[in-house]
């Protein structure tokens, strides 16, 4: 079991999400940046869709009451007890605490046997949009541990450090919706990532996107990494717990290998765009 005696600033348990329920109108959820907790659980001999703790800014303070192997990957934080991209062990009793990331926003922290809430129609994610799954946690939440079944094979995983934050779009569906060189503005210039940020999106500022049609588009699915436009011109960038369907047309769609880049923006940050 783990005690969770202070949660940091927004603290939810992840796992790669609940697949199949975008028709019934329930997101995805899962982690915002999943190839870190894909890279945290194989550390500690977990299956790769092993529920963890996605940590938001760090500044989490957790009691184990039994000994553990314990992982942690994404932004990087200061954490008093082992480090990041490897696995180490945490003797019972011991309270792991973590500072502030100097860099990126979300820390996943595994631990081998996966943290075992109940799922929500098959996944044990918090779903920030829908209130599906555990809530966020809170100062006196317990946490149950699972039993893992594979061997820890590595020591640590070297991992590229990340330059100036650069997404990769393709147009569309909707570009038509905008002025010609509305794609084009997108990609001139960075945009300032807003405080108004959440898992459901990265809101951006800075130089609007103008509008040809000022029509209603009709509701219409979304995706992870789409880039929503609502009448302000300022572009939102949807993350894992985005709705099902929007009604806001889409200039462009961030490339599947950069929505982990997207998931670590943090306020204050600039982040540009590029095509495909």
């Amino acid at each position: 079991m783990i005690e969770v005696l202070a949660p940091g600033p927004y603290t939810t348990v992840q796992d790669l999400g609940r697949l199949g329920y975008a028709h019934l109108g329930v997101p995805c959820s899962g982690a915002a940046d999943a190839p870190s907790l894909r890279l945290a659980n194989r550390l500690v001999g977990n299956a790769e869709g092993a529920a963890g703790l996605e940590l938001t800014f760090g500044g989490a303070v957790l009691r184990f009451a039994d000994a553990a192997w314990v992982a942690l990957a994404g932004a990087a934080c200061p954490v008093s007890l082992g480090g990041m991209n490897a696995p180490f062990w945490v003797p019972a009793g011991y309270e792991l605490r973590f500072g502030n990331p100097p860099h990126g926003l979300r820390t996943y922290l595994a631990v081998r046997g996966g943290i075992a809430v109940e799922p929500v129609l098959g996944s044990r994610s918090t779903d920030s949009l829908s209130g599906l799954g555990p809530p966020p946690l809170r100062k006196g939440t317990v946490l149950p541990v699972g039993t893992a079944s594979l061997p820890i094979t590595v020591d640590v995983a070297p991992v590229a450090v990340p330059g100036p934050p650069v997404l990769r779009v393709l147009a569309g569906p909707r570009d038509d919706w905008f002025v010609p060189d509305a794609l084009a503005a997108l990609c001139a210039r960075p945009y300032e990532v807003s405080q108004d940020s959440n898992r459901v999106g990265v809101r951006l500022r800075g130089a609007p996107l103008a509008r040809a049609r000022e029509d209603e588009l009709q509701s219409e699915g979304m995706v992870a990494g789409a880039i929503q436009v609502p009448p302000s011109g300022q572009p939102i960038v949807f993350l894992a717990d985005h709705p099902p369907t929007g009604g806001y047309p889409v200039i462009a769609v961030v490339s599947v290998a950069d929505l982990p880049v997207a998931a670590q923006l943090r306020p204050g940050d600039e982040v540009r765009f590029r095509p495909a």
